[in-house]
């Protein structure tokens, strides 16, 4: 067999189909039609000058295609980074521009040394209340956008209480233009998920209307926008402008260039340590939710349309695309879900529709720019709204309730604790499920069972913190028996011990033969035997089967070893 081409785009583009070129078009002129709009709102989410939202949305999609391995995922701004990038890079574009960078060559770094598997340590309930909490918190973020208030604060709680005391302070205008454009992107959505597939026996006319009404639910941000700003510029033509506006994007494309690593203020220079300091543990979160982000998308696609994807690849992806994406001023960018359903949606074959994409965004930042100056924050503000809504996932409360009522712990520490900070909340969800995993490890179900002779058996390999537990567990059922009895030792659920454990097992051993009882081993899995033979234990014996156990201490007893076992008890 040929060795498998290191660089992705070598495993497609070779065989690149003819066929695929109209719908890779179509899929990256969707997408296209998709970001522009909410580039601008996220921007605005994120604190920076709006032009920032375009400059993040072109470099990721012509890196993606090189160097990504699933076809469907779009790389750009989304509400999340946005949130993040709002708490850490204080509205200033120095500091979002340097986070790309060095969240890039973290995420870079974890790629090359295969660091990947750190993502499985965030569990799904952490996740989830993290999404769900973001939701909450972008959607109430941009009512003051919807309501025409300025001089809101950012925290959450600051936020309510002012938004709630000046809610008389309502600008109409804003407010019905706002409401307007967030019910015609709920309809929009709601009509796209609920049309029929039109059948190619169809009459030509059906077919057509499915078309049109397909593109429009699609590009229903662009749709919006456009008119929105079509409403605005109409009444500034009359003398009158009832909305705030988005005002002056600066035209032409971002100049390539390195980051700046210092910030110069009126009253001096801001060093890089200090600026890495002021950034803090936002170093961290920003690239780790950027990998979770794209990965999870990736799979979830993948997994739909039957291929499958290299998370490490993705995370070399990522990335270079931050990376690159600092030297056009961008803030940092990871895999976009809404983005990602409309590429697949589209039915595009290969990661070329990014380069339609791009170039889409790079046409708007060339040609566009003044047009922008008469969209409505309000509108900019439905679409951000009309984006996050569905992140919130009430149903998984009820599931979880459900299935694992202990998973509640940490989703409700994650989502509770986001509305006072973002990274509080992701830290302490992580700590939590940290702390219960390692409970079933310090735990583990200890079945013990009665009958001439104690049969104990672990439910799963032991680790240092659980051998306290294991010895209490037979010394308490061993010796408080009547007589006491001899323990065997059933390890066939257990495939690794360490050093700890093997004097743990040692100590056993001593203390029941200083009350005349015995310790035997049996189904010891070969690497967990080899440590056991290894260590020279005194006294250390093992048979195949628990039977042949019983049989061998029972005899040494002067019974049969044939007595049933009595009762069965789980410890925990």
């Amino acid at each position: 067999r040929c060795p498998r081409p290191a660089l992705p785009i070598l495993r497609w583009l070779p065989r690149y189909s003819r066929a695929w070129l109209p719908l890779d078009l179509l899929a990256g002129l969707a997408v296209g039609l998709t970001t522009v709009p909410q580039a601008l709102a996220y921007a605005e989410l994120a604190g920076l000058p709006l032009q920032y939202g375009l400059y993040s949305s072109f470099m990721g999609c012509f890196i993606y295609c090189f160097l990504g391995t699933a076809k469907d995922v779009t790389l750009g701004p989304t509400a999340i980074m946005s949130l993040l990038v709002s708490s850490y890079a204080f509205h200033e574009p120095v500091y979002a521009v340097l986070l790309t960078f060095l969240s890039g060559c973290i995420q870079l770094a974890m790629g090359l040394l295969h660091l990947g598997f750190l993502l499985d340590f965030i569990s799904c309930p952490v996740i989830k209340g993290f999404t769900s909490a973001a939701s909450i918190t972008i959607s109430f973020n941009q009512i003051k956008n919807i309501l025409g208030l300025q001089g809101i604060p950012r925290q959450f709680f600051l936020q309510v209480y002012e938004t709630l005391q000046r809610i008389g302070e309502t600008r109409a205008g804003d407010a019905v233009l706002g409401l307007t454009c967030l019910a015609a992107l709920t309809g929009l959505r709601a009509m796209k998920s609920h049309l029929p597939q039109a059948a190619p026996a169809e009459p030509l006319g059906v077919r057509v209307s499915y078309l049109i009404v397909w593109i429009s639910a699609t590009a229903r941000n662009a749709l919006v926008v456009l008119f929105a700003g079509l409403v605005a510029y109409s009444f500034q033509v009359m003398g009158l402008q009832p909305f705030r506006l988005t005002g002056s994007i600066p035209q032409g494309l971002p100049a390539f260039r390195p980051p700046r690593f210092s910030l110069a203020l009126p009253n001096g220079t801001v060093p890089f340590q200090s600026m890495v300091e002021d950034m803090g543990v936002g170093l961290a979160v920003v690239p780790l939710m950027g990998l979770l982000e794209t990965i999870a998308i990736a799979k979830a696609f993948a997994s739909q349309s039957g291929y499958r994807i290299d998370p490490n690849q993705e995370l070399l992806a990522l990335g270079v695309a931050n990376v690159l994406s600092s030297f056009v001023s961008s803030y940092p960018i990871t895999g976009s879900f809404g983005r990602t359903a409309v590429n697949a949606q589209s039915g595009v074959c290969t990661p070329a529709g990014g380069l339609v994409t791009g170039a889409l965004v790079l046409l708007s930042l060339a040609y566009l720019t003044s047009l922008f100056y008469y969209i409505p924050k309000a509108a900019l503000a439905a679409v951000i709204i009309a984006a996050v809504v569905p992140m919130f996932d009430a149903g998984i409360f009820r599931t979880l309730w459900r299935v694992k009522r202990l998973d509640l712990v940490p989703l409700c520490v994650t989502f509770l604790l986001c509305f006072w900070e973002v990274q509080y909340g992701i830290v302490a969800g992580v700590l939590v499920s940290g702390i219960l995993l390692l409970y079933s490890i310090a735990r583990p179900p200890v079945k013990v069972s009665e009958g001439a002779v104690l049969l104990v058996q672990p439910g799963s390999s032991l680790h240092f913190p659980a051998v306290e537990h294991l010895r209490d567990s037979v010394c308490s059922r061993a010796l408080a028996a009547s007589p006491p009895r001899s323990v065997i030792l059933d390890c066939c659920h257990v495939s690794s011990i360490d050093y700890t454990v093997v004097v743990g097992l040692a100590e056993l051993l001593q203390e029941l033969r200083r009350h005349g009882l015995s310790l035997a081993f049996c189904g010891l899995k070969d690497p967990v035997l080899q440590v056991l033979l290894s260590a020279d234990l005194e006294g250390f014996r093992h048979f195949p089967s628990w039977e042949e156990a019983e049989l061998c201490v029972g005899a040494e007893l002067g019974g049969s070893g044939a007595e049933p076992f009595t009762s069965t008890a789980e410890s925990t």
